[in-house]
């Protein structure tokens, strides 16, 4: 499988958008194009994919495109995913590596494989979160447990604007969302200077707070909460509402009647099993948009004020989500994604290499993280890379913190 010829390299991208996704998809064509390889998109993720049936064959312009050079020229700068997205999961019934030869729970990934025989497909570059990179993981393992299937190289670039990535310092799209979330912070701490009131912004970030960190200190906010401050295994929600209200107390005694707490969804895991809801998406992960934890803190911070100080205060929800995903891209995600999906073509062709993610350090230099190190081989799950508490990054913010 390693070092095979690459003629057709197949392109999917799975999860939710990023800014800087057209980056990353156009450069991985405009380096195959220049050396005569084929490079078709897979639309909507796995979506048809994983139904694949050679009776009825993916359709040209619905299912897949060719993406040659002259389609993707121009789309590095602009937004949304040009392939389309989805969060089609054909290892949902995959709970461990030896569930691949196991018929009633690998056909989704059979079927992959059927499409990459029918269309001659050498190569995949996946583009996607954890989740789709442990599907790039059973794709790249199955070949080991399953005899007769197609030889594909499968290299893997890390797509999330939660950054929370392990084995690459910096995702594609992370600073453009956290410039948007910025925007946005700014925008209401002057509504709440001139209004007099508090907002709380519930900013994306799952598993980890990057985003709320770097949204926060970009714009400004009075107070960042993420995952990673909560170190009780359940969240006691009055305990910390009861230290906002403290932190408005002291603001208003310098005169200063207003502030932006920022919040991670992901502080919302941490809630009792019976407040969180019961919404699910198709990796098995709580919805966490709908569980509101920035509306829950928000209504209980203007409780236990008016409880603990017998004075109202104005606590205002805000939730800044799905907007941050296709915000247009900055420069330089524009070039860290254009250098992913180079690296790619350089990974498959030039190096020979396959189960691997592509990843940057220093100047944008490119090197490769097996999937053995991001993966643990024997649950199947993703490395998560959370934010120290006490590194520099966490202390800068406490540093910038009013």
């Amino acid at each position: 499988m390693a070092g095979q010829e690459i003629r057709h390299v197949g392109i999917i991208f799975s999860g939710g958008p990023a800014p800087a996704a057209n980056a990353v998809i156009s450069a991985v064509a405009m380096a195959c194009g220049k050396n005569n390889i084929k490079v078709t998109g897979f639309l909507y993720g796995y979506k048809f994919l994983e139904d694949f049936n050679e009776n009825y064959p993916l359709l040209n312009g619905k299912h897949f495109i060719d993406l040659d050079r002259d389609r993707v020229e121009g789309l590095r700068n602009t937004s949304g995913v040009f392939i389309h997205n989805s969060r089609a999961n054909p290892g949902s019934m995959i709970s461990s590596l030896g569930d691949l030869k196991d018929t009633s729970k690998n056909n989704k990934i059979i079927n992959i494989f059927k499409a990459f025989e029918y269309y001659k497909v050498d190569a995949l570059v996946s583009i996607g979160g954890d989740d789709t990179l442990k599907t790039a993981n059973l794709l790249y393992r199955i070949q080991d447990s399953v005899k007769g299937l197609r030889p594909v190289s499968i290299v893997h670039i890390p797509k999330t604007i939660d950054n929370d990535y392990y084995g690459i310092d910096w995702t594609f799209g992370f600073f453009s969302a956290a410039e948007f979330g910025a925007r946005s912070i700014r925008n209401l701490k002057a509504d709440s200077f001139s209004s007099g009131s508090w907002f709380v912004v519930e900013l994306m970030g799952r598993k980890a707070g990057w985003l709320a960190y770097a949204s926060g200190m970009m714009g400004e906010a009075t107070r960042i909460i993420s995952v990673e401050d909560i170190e009780d295994e359940v969240l006691d929600l009055e305990g910390l509402a009861t230290e906002i209200s403290l932190l408005i107390e002291k603001r208003k005694k310098q005169g200063k009647n207003y502030g932006v707490v920022c919040v991670a969804e992901g502080v919302a895991d941490k809630l009792p099993d019976e407040v969180k809801t019961k919404e699910i998406d198709s990796h098995g992960n709580i919805v966490l948009t709908s569980v509101g934890i920035g509306r829950m803190l928000a209504e209980t911070v203007a409780q236990i004020h008016e409880m603990r100080t017998g004075e109202k205060v104005k606590v205002i929800p805000k939730q800044v989500g799905y907007e941050t995903r296709c915000t247009p891209p900055s420069g330089y995600d524009v070039i860290l994604g254009s250098q992913l999906g180079v690296g790619a073509y350089r990974a498959l062709v030039e190096k020979g290499l396959s189960g691997v993610m592509v990843s940057v350090r220093g100047g944008f230099d490119l090197y490769y993280v097996p999937f053995d190190r991001l993966i643990d081989p024997s649950t199947g799950r993703t490395r998560i890379k959370l934010i120290d508490k006490g590194s520099d990054f966490w202390r800068l913010a406490r540093f910038l913190e009013p």
